[in-house]
């Protein structure tokens, strides 16, 4: 018998989304909103009133704690994992989406697929963080860090002072390894959380906690020394990319004269 794969795709709103039965649509923060259609994260044990913080994040924490399957991953009504073969010109976005079975088929050669990694050329992953989202969070994750797992402090500061990593929290996983995961991810996590509503509330912004897990996942994977398989990411909408780096370079240059 074939092993069981089942990729949660976060969606907040209605959506066309790919039909393929191993990727299941779950609806993020419907402990908030009304009903679009979708699996919800809120059945079960579930953290789906803490999606304005934790963003897709509280879909993965549903399917971890709920969902059957030898294997599970992660991805965004907007964003797949795709393969590269397909990856070209004439090639509609979801014809380049990989199947379940493509997936399955990669997991075989390593345990772990991410999406290739974004280079941020200009800047350090820590820079950038600043410079988007400012610093509270990211000082209190590398203090928690130390103080409850110090043996992924090393790979923490490398992967920070790179220049790119895996974003998006998108990724697959072998089932042993994405519980340890989420249980190593969301255990840090609560904990950031707590220190930063009691020392710095002001500081406890949207979507803070899913922007600082993007960059637990790399010291996690370096950590442990697990292969990966990198594919693209695919975009199902036209990416604003003259917007993007302008905002991008204009948090770099301006964030000193914000802060000071």
């Amino acid at each position: 018998m074939g092993k069981s794969l089942k990729v949660i795709v976060a969606v907040h709103k209605p959506y066309d989304v790919l039909q393929d039965e191993t990727y299941l649509p779950v609806q993020v923060g419907a402990a908030l909103a009304e009903g679009i259609g979708f699996e919800r994260d809120d059945q079960g044990i579930s953290i789906s009133e803490k999606n304005p913080l934790y963003c897709e994040l509280t879909g993965l924490y549903w399917a971890w704690k709920n969902l059957q399957a030898d294997e599970l991953g992660l991805m965004h009504y907007r964003r797949y994992l795709g393969n590269p073969g397909r990856c070209v010109p004439w090639k509609t976005r979801r014809e380049r989406i990989a199947t379940g079975e493509e997936l399955q088929r990669y997991l075989e050669k390593t345990p772990i697929i991410l999406p290739k990694k974004r280079h941020y050329f200009i800047e350090s992953r820590e820079e950038q963080y600043i410079h988007a989202h400012g610093r509270a969070g990211i000082d209190v994750l590398r203090a928690v860090l130390k103080a409850r797992t110090p043996a992924y402090l090393p790979a923490f500061e490398r992967s920070m002072s790179r220049s790119s990593g895996h974003c998006f929290n998108i990724f697959i996983m072998r089932r042993d390894l994405c519980d340890a995961y989420c249980q190593w991810m969301f255990d840090t996590l609560f904990e950031v959380e707590r220190i930063m509503r009691e020392t710095m509330p002001q500081e406890v912004k949207p979507r803070l906690f899913g922007f600082i897990a993007e960059r637990m996942l790399d010291c996690w994977v370096e950590t442990n020394g697990y292969a990966c398989t990198e594919l693209p990411v695919i975009n199902m909408e036209k990416q604003k990319w003259i917007g993007k780096i302008w905002r991008f370079i204009k948090r770099k240059y301006q964030y000193p004269r914000i802060r000071e």
